[in-house]
This record gives C-alpha cells, sequence and structure tokens, in this order.
C-alpha cells in the first residue's frame, strides 16, 4: 500500500479539487498521462521493429495503434537524456542543472545519505522560479503527479530535489549507480527511506504504478513510470517462458531478453488496469526510452568489451570504423541495424522509440517529423494550455500529433554525447562532432540512415552554417564531450 502521508495528502488535494473553479470542475476535460520510460531500449529490440528473438506483444499493440515516431530522439546517456526531458532543455545547454557523479547511495549502511543529500543540493542547479519542470506543467493544470522507478534529475537527486521538481508522489531510486542493482536493499517513498528486503525492485515499481492509478482515477494525473528496464546486469528473478527454450541464445542473452519481455509485459499490466478502471480512452500512453542501445549481455567469444569488428579484427572507433550489430555480432540488433551504441553521438546511440496511444482520439499513423525528448514539455504545455514563460529548447510536436501537420523547416535538434555534440534538421541534415579527432561529419539522415557516407565536402555551406547554430548552442564549447 501506498504510504499513510501520501493518502492524506491525496485526500486533501481531491477535497480541495471538489470545490475549485478550476479544470478539475470537468474531470474528463483532460486526458491522464502515463509516460513509460524505458532504461537504453532501442528500437531493435522491439518486435514491432524487426526483433527476432522474442515478441513484444504489448508495445507492439501501442505502435500498431497508436502514432509511431520513426524520428525520435533521446540522449546518449541516461542522466543527461532525463534532464533534458524534465526540463525540456537538450543536454549541451549549459547552466541549466548540474550533473552529480552517481554512488553515492549504493552503500547498505545508510547513515550517511543525510550528508550526501545535503551536498547534493548545495552544488545543484535549480530551473528560476518562473520556470517549469516538467511534472510543474501538470500541477499548473491541476494535475496529481507521481513518478516511479528512477528518481530525479541526473546520477543522483534528494528527497528535496523531487519536492521542488513537482512531484506529488514518488517511489523508487535516488541514484543512478544502485538502480544497476535490481535487488536494492531500500529505497525512497515521499519523504521517507524505505526497507525493501532485497525485493526485485520492477516488481515493486509495479505494483505501486498500480496502486497510484488506482488512487488517482478520479482525477486527473501525471505518471512518470521510470523503469530501469532493461539496463544494467542481466537480473531476472527467472527466465522468461517465451525465450527459456530459445537455443540461439546464450545463458545471459536469455536472462536479458527476460528483462525486455517483463518490461513488455509491465505494460500489459499497465493497460489492463486502465481497462478495468474504464480509464483507457481517458489516457495518453507514452512510450519512449532515454537514449539508445547499449550491451548488457556482453560475453567472451560472442560480444564482448571492447566491441571488435568480427569482418577486420579491428576495435570500433565509431570513426573510420562504425559499430554495426552485423558486424560486431548482436544477436538482437538492438539498434535496428544504425550505427554506433549508447554514449555515442551516432545514430544507434540517440535514437529511440517513441510511440504515443490515445485510444478514440488518435489514429494510427507513422509520424517523420524529427522529435527530442525535450520537446514532450512543451507539447504537454500545448495540450493542457498552460502557457510558459520561459523559452523552452523543446518545440512542441503536437501539431504534427493531432494534425499531422509537418513542423517547421528550421527546427532542430541537438544532442551532447562522449564523443561530441551533434545536431539534427528537420529537413534530415545531420552534423556530427567527433571530439577525439576533432573532426566534423554531415550526413543526410533522410537518405542515409545508417550513417555511412559522410557529405561535408559535398555540402561545404550546409555544415558551414550548422557549424556556427551547433557552437552557439553550446556555448561555444564542443571540444569535450558532453557538457557539465
Amino acid at each position: 500500500m501506498m504510504s499513510k502521508v501520501f493518502i492524506y495528502s491525496l485526500w486533501t488535494i481531491c477535497a480541495f479539487f471538489a470545490v475549485s473553479q478550476n479544470l478539475l470542475a470537468n474531470p474528463k476535460k483532460n486526458p491522464n498521462v502515463i509516460h513509460i520510460y524505458a532504461n537504453d531500449m532501442g528500437k531493435g529490440l522491439l518486435s514491432a521493429y524487426g526483433q527476432k528473438q522474442f515478441t513484444t506483444p504489448n508495445i507492439d499493440a501501442l505502435i500498431n495503434n497508436g502514432v509511431s515516431f520513426s524520428n525520435a530522439y533521446g540522449g546518449s546517456l541516461t542522466a543527461y537524456a532525463r534532464a533534458s526531458l524534465l526540463t525540456g532543455y537538450h543536454d549541451c545547454n549549459k547552466n541549466k542543472w548540474r550533473i552529480v557523479k552517481g554512488g553515492g547511495y549504493i552503500k547498505t549502511d545508510t547513515t550517511y545519505i543525510i550528508s550526501n543529500e545535503s551536498f547534493v543540493d548545495e552544488v545543484s542547479i535549480y530551473l528560476p522560479e518562473n520556470d517549469l519542470y516538467l511534472p510543474q506543467v501538470f500541477q499548473k493544470a491541476g494535475y496529481l503527479t507521481g513518478q516511479i522507478g528512477m528518481l530525479g534529475i541526473g546520477d543522483m537527486s534528494t528527497r528535496q530535489q523531487m519536492q521542488q521538481y513537482g512531484w506529488d508522489y514518488y517511489y523508487g531510486f535516488l541514484d543512478l549507480v544502485r538502480s544497476n542493482n535490481y535487488y536494492p536493499p531500500f529505497l525512497f517513498e515521499n519523504g521517507q527511506m524505505v526497507i525493501t528486503e532485497n525485493s526485485y525492485a520492477p516488481e515493486l515499481f509495479i505494483n505501486k504504478a498500480v496502486e497510484f492509478i488506482r488512487e488517482c482515477k478520479d482525477n486527473p494525473f501525471f505518471l512518470m513510470y521510470s523503469t530501469p528496464l532493461p539496463h544494467g546486469t542481466a537480473s531476472v528473478p527467472a527466465l522468461h517462458p517465451e525465450v527459456a527454450g530459445n537455443d540461439a541464445l546464450t545463458p545471459v542473452e536469455k536472462e536479458y531478453a527476460s528483462m525486455v519481455k517483463l518490461l513488455d509485459d509491465q505494460v500489459g499490466v499497465i493497460m489492463k488496469e486502465l481497462q478495468a478502471l474504464n480509464l483507457e480512452e481517458n489516457t495518453i500512453i507514452v512510450f519512449s526510452s532515454d537514449n539508445g542501445h547499449d550491451i548488457h549481455y556482453s560475453e567472451k567469444g560472442k560480444i564482448a568489451r571492447p566491441f571488435i569488428n568480427k569482418k577486420t579484427g579491428e576495435v570500433f572507433d565509431n570513426l573510420f570504423n562504425k559499430y554495426y550489430s552485423a558486424t560486431a555480432g548482436d544477436i538482437f540488433n538492438g539498434n535496428a541495424g544504425l550505427a554506433g551504441l549508447k554514449y555515442s553521438n551516432l545514430e544507434g546511440g540517440i535514437r529511440t522509440p517513441l510511440v504515443i496511444y490515445w485510444k478514440g482520439n488518435l489514429q494510427k499513423s507513422v509520424c517523420e517529423e524529427f522529435v527530442s525528448g525535450y520537446d514532450f514539455l512543451p507539447a504537454m504545455a500545448g495540450l493542457l494550455s498552460v502557457k510558459l514563460k520561459t523559452k523552452k529548447d523543446g518545440v512542441s510536436f503536437l501539431p504534427a500529433l493531432l494534425k499531422g501537420k509537418k513542423l517547421s523547416k528550421n527546427r532542430y535538434i541537438i544532442v551532447g554525447s562522449d564523443e561530441g555534440p551533434a545536431m539534427i534538421t528537420n529537413e534530415g541534415w545531420k552534423l556530427r562532432y567527433y571530439c577525439i579527432q576533432k573532426q566534423y561529419e554531415l550526413y543526410h539522415i533522410k537518405k542515409d540512415p545508417e550513417e555511412k557516407y559522410n557529405v561535408i565536402l559535398r555540402f561545404p555551406k550546409i555544415a558551414e552554417n550548422m557549424k556556427k547554430t551547433l557552437l552557439n548552442e553550446c556555448n561555444g564549447i564542443i571540444e569535450n564531450g558532453i557538457l557539465n
């Protein structure tokens, strides 16, 4: 059950809503929103996008019945992508937040946590008072807000920050390093440390998500379900029946596939709960991931770090010898045939699945507009008629989502990475900076999504104009990879 503090505060809020003359006078006017945010899930892990070793029927159902975006971008790293999503600013925009290195909450002795939180609070950067975090946008529209799973912004957050960001309820990890352990000794819930006795975290999270939906069913709510799946060392209570007998997979690959299957099963649990409560037609379901694919099933003799091109025997450098699943030997082809993995500014590291399902309100379609994770905040502000007093980097994709309109040709996306920043225009041009060699590359992603043909010498004017914009967006600093 949820904490008594939350239940009491929820009762108080609902009582206020019942008498206030605001949007909740007609609760059905605004839809609930559930954002299911996967961790390190490349598009190729979904059977709707070509996965051959297992199926993902529940996520596929969202894709097959909703609006799926073929050119959606997250970040290249987990912490930066989440900070970008929750603030509406791209991850090369300096001074909007500071990523504090994780690992501060990994000891089982919890006596040190308060001092660690004090340090994080002291060095953190917060948005100005008139600027809004994502949950605050929903609060402005009268929504209850909840985040479950991987909490906060950056590698390590605090309970004070969770309140400042605008979460009415939260439950989960405040340390991304700690979240790599799927059997944690403790989690955080609404200001309290909760002893979990090493229970399997994803099971705790889905139970809390169902409770949150049930508690909030009579009022509009926003739930950010930030699952750690399928990131990290392969870890599941049991192999999923669908993959247990797959002789093409090694034991560790079966465990990893089971993690993806478990996430898909949890999407099914959420959908069944909405149907049981008669909420499906009044709830927007968003499914996306923080960044592109990563290999969490590394195994000597099959695919192991440092990843090697099995045709040439050379280590991938992502410049002259780019990572591709086919030449690396990735049986799952998690990046769907694109170049690169997580940490890279190649498409495989930054392109993510994104599907939005709203029964009876959105027709099945494929949207080819270029959109980013930091567009979600302005899109929700537009949907809920919440005026943003500050200019975000993100651009609302509502016209494309609701009316199938094209976004501005002048629109572009900025993404940072360990290799350097990249810029993608809505016309399909991509300028990539590779900081290790201090080299620029230019691709046309619509014609060459696998980034095989660098055309910078053919289109020098386009490259020069994009260089100026990229340098400006990165506050004049592009030499050292991702910022902050």
